[in-house]
């Protein structure tokens, strides 16, 4: 199965992460991704690290951050910049049904390749930090000020510590991922519903962060209460924490419920506890929430975590441990599952990823073409979709305009 969306094709113009992922996960589901690059630069992820030394290339070597989030799509050099560029992306856009950016909003339209540019039936996907109107549209922003203004760094850490931002760039990556789901909406929309009106998707990277914020909004607005951090706990739930193992890692274990209490006692070897009038009730856990989270860890911290996982599993208490690159590599579920897929990659070779997601029952999740090097497929695309002719092509580059 090669996807529902095979058929479409996207013109990606983002750089960095979210417009780019956003492109890719509708790669994965089929479509062709097409991305379009500043000439002799290219995306700025190409140079983030870390980097691997490859043969021929510049120091400090490939980026593994591009290997990973460039694959899956072609590589065409065009300079919006300039009048001859501007019209070349013109008349690639109409032969593409979705373009995806995340330029400072009004950057498009000083290009002349705005939404009223182009063919009204494309669906245009504008990823901004603040969005695309309002006071702050036109201040420049990164992920940490998408956390930051959505109010999810002010809950994340602990509640006597400063925040602390999540390990991966959070808003960027669940903007591409509501992004994408408005674009293939918009495009169901568009070709069931429409008669072939496109649509204009505005995706704030705070706007993504907001949305996750669960009752914080509405606990302020009807009881006036302010959601600070709580580090690995929830005030209302016991025990839940991420608890030490004897092999200096960490399990997460989630017991909140009085079923799952009794479970986990169960694994313990303490069958005692809910019997006793502190633990017995959730709300009773919760008020001596130090109280039974010590008892927890000082379990865990007796055994490994293998120990520890394997008898909450034969108990059916909810845990896992956390998880580093290496146990992820070598765990028998993720591999049964196929969750990490060999990407040739056309710099550095083979190299295992994580394979795109979610899948589709009964057929093989896809394995993405490489990240493409810079330009690789300029002279393919415009030859094939615009039948520009190879002496035109040789104009073009000798001018700077791919």
């Amino acid at each position: 199965m090669a996807g529902p969306l095979v058929g479409l094709r996207v013109l990606d113009l983002g750089t960095r992460i979210a417009a780019p992922f956003c492109a890719g996960l509708l790669g994965e589901q089929g479509a062709e991704v097409i991305k379009i690059e500043q000439p002799g630069t290219g995306d700025f992820m190409r140079e983030i690290g870390p980097f691997v030394p490859v043969d021929g290339a510049p120091e400090p070597g490939y980026s593994l951050f591009w290997a990973v989030e460039g694959r899956g799509r072609k590589s065409v050099t065009l300079d919006l910049r300039r009048p001859e560029g501007q019209d070349l992306f013109r008349r690639l856009a109409a032969t593409a049904d979705v373009v995806v950016e995340n330029f400072r909003p009004g950057t498009l339209e000083r290009w002349h390749v705005g939404p009223a540019d182009l063919d009204q039936s494309l669906v245009t996907v504008r990823i901004s930090t603040f969005g695309q109107d309002g006071p702050n549209a036109t201040r420049p922003g990164l992920d940490r000020v998408g956390i930051g203004y959505g109010g999810l760094l002010h809950l994340t850490g602990y509640p006597d510590r400063p925040p602390v931002r999540v390990g991966v760039t959070i808003s960027d990556y669940l903007t591409g991922v509501f992004a994408a789901q408005a674009a293939t909406a918009a495009l169901y929309s568009r070709d069931v519903h429409r008669q072939g009106k496109g649509a204009v998707v505005d995706a704030a990277l705070y706007g993504s962060v907001l949305r996750i914020l669960e009752w914080t909004l509405a606990a302020y607005d009807r009881l006036g209460v302010v959601r600070n951090r709580e580090g690995n706990r929830l005030a209302n739930s016991a025990p839940l924490d991420n608890y030490p193992t004897a092999d200096d890692k960490y399990v997460c274990i989630v017991a909140g419920s009085d079923a799952n209490f009794a479970r986990l006692c169960a694994a313990m070897g303490r069958p005692d506890l809910p019997a006793d009038p502190r633990f017995g009730r959730l709300a009773d856990r919760a008020a001596r929430s130090d109280e039974i989270n010590g008892i927890v860890a000082e379990w865990t911290a007796a055994h490994t975590s293998a120990e520890v996982e394997a008898a909450c599993v034969e108990h059916d208490v909810p845990v896992a441990t956390a998880y580093s690159a290496a146990d992820i590599f070598v765990d028998p579920h993720l591999a049964a599952r196929g969750d990490l897929v060999t990407v040739d990659d056309p710099v550095a070779g083979p190299m295992r990823q994580q394979a795109p997601y979610p899948r589709f029952v009964g057929a093989e999740p896809p394995t993405p073409s490489g990240a493409p090097r810079l330009g690789e497929h300029t002279d393919e695309v415009l030859a094939t979709l615009l039948g520009l002719p190879a002496a035109e092509l040789d104009t073009l580059r000798d001018a700077g305009v791919i």
